[in-house]
């Protein structure tokens, strides 16, 4: 004797119709009329559910670290009867799948590749995953690789050689810092001392004209000769020395006076003059002793 009764199948869910043990249809979620004892109802949820993946690997250059994947799948409403009878532990079986995925990928890279293919990973882990449980009834949301994780000593080592490496790109370019100033500097320099050798040149050369013309100046209106004019005037400047170095004050130099020291001053200017010409006509008889011809003898050869 069979009895008519209600089961309700919420929403989020499919129900599985067994006759005996058989299944024998699904039963929609609300209220849903079956002949108990014989029929019974068993609920499957089709919400979105998580597995959570650590797998234990090493990478191509012996570095062994634990990937963590989290898989978000939910089952197929049309092939529950699939899932519910065909899969006796779909965590387990998921797992098996991720851990074969993920250790056939990365002992083919090394640790910084591994890194940088996180998003191919997961890609290549949903596809597995997704082809394998679909005879099961399971949809395969999304795969996502969380975390990497490797043993602390090695990541010691990975921010060693990273900081080494920056601080080499950082010694590189303070060192072509310097290197632009030391050779804008000489720049400086160099254009420094040529505006200074110019200006200098100058000088000298507004000085030479300045002498010329006072010598030619003298000469017409007083009627001296040149030889006269140089002593007046280097006897001149000396005097204007020693009057400037008086009036600023700074310093103190003891310079030997008397009536007789004009005098002295220019003797000393015409000994100097004189003892460079007979220098002169001694370097010039030795010539001649010589035989070297004179210099003018040898323009008027030329």
């Amino acid at each position: 004797m069979s009895i008519a009764c209600i089961a309700c199948v919420d929403t989020g869910e499919v129900g599985l119709l067994q006759m005996c043990g058989k299944y024998s249809g699904t039963a929609a979620p609300g209220i849903n009329c079956i002949m108990w004892p014989f029929q019974t109802v068993a609920k499957v949820p089709t919400k979105v559910f998580q597995i959570e993946v650590r797998t234990d690997t090493k990478t191509k250059d012996n570095v062994t670290l634990t990937v963590t994947s989290v898989i978000q799948c939910c089952v197929d409403a049309e092939r529950a009867h699939d899932y519910y009878y065909k899969l006796s532990n779909p965590h387990q079986q998921v797992s098996s799948y991720v851990h074969d995925c993920i250790r056939s990928l990365l002992p083919n890279h090394e640790l910084d590749k591994a890194f940088e293919s996180k998003d191919e990973m997961a890609s290549t882990i949903k596809e597995a995953v997704a082809l394998a449980m679909q005879p099961y009834g399971l949809n395969i949301v999304t795969a996502l690789v969380t975390d990497m994780a490797v043993d602390p000593t090695v990541l010691k080592a990975m921010n060693e050689i990273n900081a080494a490496r920056r601080h080499r790109v950082a010694a590189v370019e303070r060192a072509e810092a310097e290197k632009i100033l030391a050779v804008k500097a000489a720049e400086a320099e160099a254009e420094a001392k040529e505006l200074s050798g110019k200006g200098t040149a100058r000088m000298r050369q507004a000085i030479t004209e300045g002498f010329k013309g006072s010598i030619e100046s003298m000469q017409h209106s007083a009627g001296m000769e040149a030889r006269e004019i140089i002593h007046m005037m280097i006897t001149t400047q000396y005097l204007d020395v020693l009057k400037n170095f008086a009036e600023s004050g700074k310093a103190t130099m003891v310079v030997p006076h008397g009536p007789a020291a004009i005098n002295d001053i220019q003797a000393q200017v015409r000994n100097g003059f004189s003892q460079a010409s007979m220098e002169h006509k001694d370097a010039a008889e030795l010539q001649a002793l010589l035989g070297f011809p004179k210099k003018a003898d040898t323009n008027r050869t030329a």
